[in-house]
């Protein structure tokens, strides 16, 4: 693959994604009868976020959670409990829930280094599935995200959870800055400064092995570290927005406040990208609730727009700006689009590019980590 920009893959999402917002199709005319018409959907970790995601797919009409897995009994029946079900096939092993002939789709949401190995065997059972991000924590798993991509069925769905890509007030802001209402870019930022996200917890009788994985957030190994874990939603959106992936990246990281854990609790990266196109970027987890910053801000020479999961904000000139305010959660998006591709028909893969934006996220990290300059070229060769 090139290092050519992607807008135009980009612009056809966007598209795509507009026309199936839009389609409105009866589900048994695409899954047979009334009776079987709901897409029967199986969880693949069953924590906090899955069981989020799988709330917002049993709330909707098309769908049902028929299934759900984990690798730990107690966060099994967490989700039941959550999710409210009282009848729901349940597994410890991903490869018995792809087995299941009466499972139609698949949200994968287990510690990020699972993905690609989950996703690979997801594309193999033919299912479509909705990956949470990142696509991996490392080159390895990225590139066999791709190669899944390459796999899949071109009838089922392969959709990421970066949920900006979905979100009405990020397709707003797409929408001007491509059309050039804030003139060529001169500068871009990005920011994720929250509160500590993770709570480490002690499980008694567990030998070592476990107890990391239980508490994977913890290790790079399993989680990727937070640039990649969590700030890659941002570099998502920098890759969406700046048609392509960046030239190169210098950065440094430290453990400040978060001693107890493996991962860093602050960061600062400055990325270029054609164009002489500078993106500085920070982000904490050691920030006291009460406070946040998190989102990305486009300049030009016209103005400028902002951009976070809560807002758009166009700013035109002195006194002169337009907010567009989310009305919920962009996750809602994210879910019921995949529901909506599975009925309607109009399918995505983004495995490829989803794979990329992770890649820039641990370009990053590795400028971190070696607080060097490290290039695209040198650290992935021509991939």
């Amino acid at each position: 693959m090139s290092l050519d920009p992607t807008s135009a893959l980009s612009r056809r999402t966007l598209l795509s994604s507009t026309a199936a917002a839009f389609t409105i199709v009866a589900p048994q005319t695409v899954r047979g009868t009334q009776a079987n018409s709901k897409i029967s959907v199986g969880l693949i970790g069953s924590g906090n976020r899955g069981t989020y995601d799988a709330k917002i797919s049993n709330a909707d009409p098309r769908a049902r959670v028929t299934a759900l897995c984990d690798k730990y009994n107690d966060r099994i029946e967490q989700a039941k409990t959550a999710l409210q079900l009282d009848k729901v096939d349940t597994y410890n092993e991903f490869e018995k829930l792809l087995a299941s002939p009466s499972i139609d789709a698949v949200i994968i949401a287990t510690p990020p280094f699972e993905h690609p190995r989950m996703l690979e065997a997801t594309v193999d059972a033919k299912k479509h599935v909705y990956c949470e991000k990142p696509a991996g924590v490392d080159f390895e798993g990225c590139k066999r995200v791709m190669k899944a991509g390459r796999k899949m069925d071109p009838k089922k769905v392969l959709s990421f959870g970066y949920q900006q890509r979905y979100g009405p007030v990020y397709l707003e802001a797409y929408k001007r800055f491509t059309a050039g209402a804030i003139g060529e870019l001169s500068t871009a930022r990005a920011s994720w400064i929250a509160q500590d996200p993770f709570t480490r917890r002690d499980y008694p009788g567990l030998d070592a092995k476990e107890l990391e994985l239980r508490n994977w957030f913890c290790h790079p190994k399993y989680s990727g570290d937070i640039i990649v874990e969590q700030d890659c939603h941002n570099f998502d959106v920098l890759h969406w927005f700046l048609g392509g992936l960046p030239i190169k990246a210098i950065g440094t990281s430290t453990r400040k406040v978060r001693t107890t854990m493996d991962i860093v609790d602050n960061l600062s990266v400055t990325l270029e990208w054609p164009k002489n196109v500078l993106v500085n970027f920070e982000a904490n987890q050691l920030t006291p609730v009460g406070y946040n910053k998190i989102g990305e801000e486009f300049t030009g020479p016209k103005g400028t727009i902002t951009t976070s999961r809560q807002r758009m904000v166009h700013y035109k000139g002195p006194g002169d700006s337009e907010t567009m305010v989310s009305k919920r959660d962009i996750t809602f998006e994210g879910i019921e689009q995949f529901l909506g591709r599975i009925v309607s028909g109009e399918v995505e893969n983004v495995a490829h590019r989803s794979a990329l934006s992770t890649m820039i996220a641990i370009l990053g990290r590795t400028a971190m980590y070696e607080r060097k300059e490290v290039t695209w070229k040198g650290l992935y060769g021509t991939v």
